[in-house]
């Protein structure tokens, strides 16, 4: 995959926004200086780009750039230049309403972000929205959904590595026979999803295969159609192996009859500081064609600029 880094020397915040200033002016929106800058800066410099920004101009930059750019593009960039834990309220509180509800995004805050993040992510909720993530998401959802999303979104997992084996084995005992039961909504099965840690998950997770010879994701796939079961698949991979469960759901944004937009640019945008890297690995490993290559024939234009502006990110910001 084609890597482009961030520039040796980096600009000033104040020339940076000297520079976007210049992008603004005149008749037309001079976008490629927009992706200069801003698909390569690291989550600090945009912060500080858009304070300086503030002081010196008196104005938004959020803003100037909402009225400056249109289509996915925009989306992109907006999306690029907040700040993570800001980006990931303003998605989950989309994914409450009625024309773009989706808990599947919900579920991907929930499961992919450190505990500190989540936590902070709900912080940053109550400051913008007035009201907890927790009861839009327990007012948008409902039924078996709402049972899993509202202690996914509250979970505080511990981060640590140790793990309890005669536990995880216990537990790999619990959820199958749960499972088994067809008891997918019930409380202890939700339980173990949502408070333990992740390498504790793993290990429960591995003792299942060992003991009963199936994954706990093939197991629940009794009706493949059943919108609840599909979420409870992707809570499990997402917790566990999410460079894998991202490299579905960009696969499917593309191979759709017509792009799906809002997921390439949600998976391109909030990964591209944290695993885009291993997600392109995956999706070449998976269909045998690079994941930039696959962005550039589904896109065009300024939006596929900055997508693949954005590939470059990896890991190393």
């Amino acid at each position: 995959m084609a890597t482009l880094k961030l520039p040796s020397t980096v600009p000033s915040p104040s020339e940076d926004c000297e520079q976007l200033r210049k992008a603004f002016a005149g008749w037309g929106t001079n976008e490629e200086l927009i992706i200069k800058i801003l698909a390569h800066r690291n989550g600090a410099q945009r912060k500080k780009i858009q304070e300086t920004y503030s002081e010196t101009y008196g104005e938004d930059l959020l803003k100037d750039l909402d009225s400056e750019l249109s289509s996915d593009f925009q989306r992109a960039v907006l999306l690029w230049t907040l700040e993570p834990v800001e980006r990931d309220a303003y998605l989950v509180n989309e994914a409450t309403k009625k024309l773009t509800a989706s808990n599947w995004v919900i579920m991907e805050v929930a499961c992919t972000r450190s505990s500190h993040q989540l936590l902070c992510v709900r912080q940053a909720y109550h400051a913008k929205y007035k009201k907890s993530m927790e009861e839009d998401i327990a007012y948008h959802a409902s039924g078996n959904s709402r049972k899993l999303l509202v202690p996914l979104v509250s979970a505080f997992r511990y981060e640590g590595d140790e793990v309890n084996m005669t536990l995880a084995k216990s537990e790999a005992k619990t959820l199958h026979q749960k499972i088994c039961d067809k008891s997918y909504n019930d409380d202890e099965l939700i339980r173990i999803l949502t408070t333990r840690s992740k390498p504790q998950l793993n290990a429960t997770f591995n003792h299942y295969n060992d003991l009963f010879g199936n994954t706990i994701t093939k197991d629940l796939k009794a009706d493949p159609e059943d919108e609840y079961l599909k979420l409870l698949r992707s809570t499990i991979k997402c917790l566990t192996v999410p460079e894998k469960y991202y490299e579905k759901v960009v696969r499917l944004a593309i191979n759709k009859l017509g792009t799906d937009e809002r997921a390439l640019t949600r998976v391109v945008i909030t990964r591209a500081e944290v695993d885009l890297q291993r997600i392109a690995e995956e999706y070449q490993r998976r269909n045998s064609v690079p994941l930039d290559r696959a962005i550039g024939v589904d896109t065009s234009g300024d939006y596929e600029k900055m997508l693949l502006a954005l590939m470059g990110h990896g890991d190393a910001c």
